[in-house]
């Protein structure tokens, strides 16, 4: 197994080298140039230069491809639609700056973006310039269009008084091949910062995000997406971070390599979902540091009937984060439920706060509307659909601790009582108040939990281990505050092997478990 595991990742690794050096290749090769000033563009942050930059690009495109070319200065423009074979390039000191009036984003292909693509190939964006979108200034103006009754928005969101439609992305690329962003600086989107959609063979490297101006910030989206590749990136995003969709059924994320990042956000740092219709499969993440972050560190879920399996995930530090680990099999929408299994998390240090984390951050995510305390890790399915095949190894995380019976409590007679939430939205916190403070674990088929340290800052009147309906448990080298008894609680568990000896005590040798009736 180990053997498989590691030729399937030499292969992913090689099929990413490969495409890198196709496309570096592509477009290190003498290429025409086309300067945007040339077809009558003026860097001065005023004058709209939409159409002098897409005659530009329509230009190198109409030439077999080309490098269009942003000079040191501010260019403002509406919508821009990238072609193949052409590459967007931008000089040091170079911007370009999205228009804040509305009308300068039509849709096109049913897409509605600052910089987009549809149907293209060998496509790029590069240099160290950046791109701007003003998003909140332009979100402004699509929400005073809605006020004013010019242009009324049906779905606009009076809860949180926010539109839905209008705002449009940074950057979105549909049904593309071969696309390639480096060390661009991408800020202010009005929606999602950039978005992949069922397009493959994608090299994201070395791509500053700092987008906080407004709601649905998400740093990198990938929607249906096949062989990409995630690399040095820096996230700083008022949605999640890194986040793998599939908001259609059929949409396959194949073959997705994501390393050696930086994310804050004031949502999750790296999420499967939360639309997840299609497949997620053949995932690797590795050497992620997460800081100041509201929601997970690492969030899997399947609520619309997705297919996730072989998950690799290793090497990541969380710091101030709301919850390390979330792993969710639900059934929200979908004929059937999906399945999660063969997951892998491996060597994680997190540390979690007492309260929320993003409290300094301008755009703050929304809290939970009822009394509670610090929530654990949750690893969940659904009764008859087990999550399956999960492995923890080399995992330590520190919990603020502070739990009060008078805040919230739930005792461990009435774990029937944790809500099952099977079509609930897919947040650490939706089950409500949790019986446990470090992992909650509940229809779970096979779960091997290794060198794990759980470390409690204060006092905390909860067990650190709940398992609820779990079969192949198995635990070694377990860690945890052993001031008290009980830290392991098990409701119809079959154990495969635990081994209570290797618990590792900072007192005297005591029963540290404890097993409630069966049903």
């Amino acid at each position: 197994m180990n053997n498989n595991k590691k030729i399937f990742k030499s292969c992913i690794v090689l099929l990413f080298l490969l495409q890198l050096n196709f496309n570096v290749e592509m477009y290190a090769g003498k290429k025409k140039e086309y300067l945007v000033t040339a077809f009558g563009a003026v860097a001065d942050g005023k004058t709209l230069n939409t159409k002098a930059i897409q005659k530009a690009i329509d230009a190198a495109n109409k030439n077999k491809g080309g490098r269009v070319i942003f000079s040191k200065g501010k260019f403002l423009s509406g919508c821009i639609i990238l072609k193949s074979g052409v590459e967007l390039f931008f000089e040091e000191g170079a911007v370009l700056l999205g228009s804040t009036d509305p009308n300068d984003y039509p849709k096109y292909e049913g897409i509605r973006a600052l910089v987009l693509a549809y149907d293209s190939k060998n496509i790029a964006i590069s240099g160290k310039g950046i791109i701007d979108g003003q998003g909140r200034e332009l979100a402004l103006a699509v929400d005073s269009l809605h006020h004013t009754g010019i242009k009324i928005d049906p779905n606009y969101n009076y809860r949180r008084l926010r539109p839905s439609d209008g705002r449009g992305k940074l950057v979105s690329f549909v049904k593309c091949d071969s696309i390639t962003m480096t060390h661009i600086t991408l800020k202010n989107s009005s929606g999602w910062v950039q978005c992949f959609e069922q397009s493959s063979n994608i090299v994201v490297d070395y791509v500053k995000v700092d987008s906080r101006a407004y709601w649905n910030n998400d740093g990198i989206d990938i929607d249906g997406c096949e062989n990409v590749r995630v690399t040095n990136c820096d996230v700083n995003s008022a949605d999640d971070g890194i986040c793998l969709k599939s908001d259609s059924p059929g949409l396959k994320n194949n073959n997705i390599y994501i390393a050696n990042c930086i994310i804050r956000s004031s949502a999750n740092a790296v999420k499967f979902g939360t639309g997840s219709y299609g497949s997620f499969k053949n995932v690797t993440i590795e050497n992620i540091q997460i800081f100041d972050t509201f929601r997970s560190a690492i969030a899997i879920e399947s609520v619309d009937g997705a297919e996730i399996e072989n998950i690799t995930v290793s090497n990541i530090t969380a710091v101030n984060t709301g919850n390390a680990i979330l792993i969710r099999l639900g059934h929200r929408n979908g004929d059937k439920p999906g399945y999660i299994k063969n997951v892998s998390i491996k060597n994680v240090k997190a540390q979690i706060p007492f309260g929320r984390p993003d409290i300094d951050y301008d755009l703050r995510g929304p809290e939970v509307d009822y009394f509670h305390n610090p929530f654990p890790s949750s690893i969940a399915g659904i009764a008859g659909h087990s999550i399956e095949n999960v492995t923890l190894e080399n995992i330590e995380i520190t919990y603020p601790g502070r739990a009060s019976k008078g805040m919230a409590y739930l005792s461990l007679t009435r774990l029937k009582d944790v809500l099952e939430n099977i079509k609930g939205y897919p947040e650490f916190t939706m089950f409500g108040e949790l019986p446990s403070w470090g992992f909650y674990v509940r229809h779970v088929n096979g779960i091997e939990m290794k060198n794990i340290k759980l470390i409690l800052e204060k006092e905390d009147f909860r067990p650190a281990f709940v398992f609820d309906d779990v079969n192949g448990l198995v635990m070694k080298d377990i860690n945890v505050p052993l001031d008290k008894m009980n830290q392991i609680v098990f409701k119809d568990v079959l154990s495969d092997n635990l081994d209570a000896a290797a618990l590792k005590r900072k007192s005297e040798p005591k029963q540290n478990t404890f097993e409630l009736p069966t049903k």
